[in-house]
């Protein structure tokens, strides 16, 4: 079976820009999906496959919009006012749906997110959304959990912050190994979190209450 090869793509004012940067066009990204279909060993012409590309590729576009969201906004706007506060926030169970940077495959589960407030705070909606951002990228499990607390640390200037995530990467679940019902945690700790065990300790047991 023979690839189709690509047909010139005119490039019109409003993408030429973002060609110019390196990054390929909508038709491109499209070519490159039907020579990965037919390198698998099928006809990207055939009727269930013909729209298999587009399908892809709008995926790709949700799946990775984290590429054009920026965490620094997110966090940008804080509140001063805690009314005396002085213990931890704490989100447990944010979704986490990424995709390894070495296979392409998802890695999916939760994230658990604490700071403890210095003079400033933020909408917890808004640390939700920094997990998002940063795991709708091509990551692996390690960085994610340092990108997420290095933007809350540069953001907030808290008095500590701590991060789990708990996550299924299927990488390891659908090829490789097989090894399923194995998930991966990482850990990270900063200020308060780090110096001071017992407070570590009670956020390791709210994450997991």
């Amino acid at each position: 079976m023979s690839v189709i090869p690509a047909k010139p793509v005119l490039v019109s004012d409003e993408t030429a820009t973002v060609q110019e940067s390196g990054r390929p066009s909508r038709e491109q990204a499209l070519e490159a999906v039907r020579t990965l279909i037919a390198w698998a060993g099928d006809n990207p012409d055939r009727p269930g496959l013909i729209d298999t590309p587009k399908r892809v590729v709008d995926a790709y576009g949700e799946w990775f919009d984290g590429y054009e969201a920026d965490a620094a906004k997110e966090l940008s706007r804080t509140f001063e006012d805690v009314t005396g506060y002085d213990d931890m926030v704490i989100l447990r169970e944010i979704e986490v749906e990424s995709h390894c940077e070495h296979h392409l495959a998802p890695f999916l589960g939760k994230a658990y997110v604490a700071y403890l407030p210095g003079e400033k705070v933020v909408g917890i909606s808004k640390l939700a959304r920094v997990v998002e951002i940063f795991a709708r990228r091509l990551q692996n499990q390690e960085t994610l959990t340092n990108d997420i607390i290095e933007a809350i640390e540069s953001h907030l200037q808290p008095k500590g912050v701590a991060v789990m995530i708990d996550a299924a990467h299927q990488c390891m679940t659908t090829r490789g190994v097989h090894h399923r019902h194995v998930s991966t945690v990482t850990t990270r700790f900063t200020g308060a979190f780090k110096s001071d065990p017992a407070l570590m300790d009670r956020f390791l047991k709210l994450a997991k209450a």
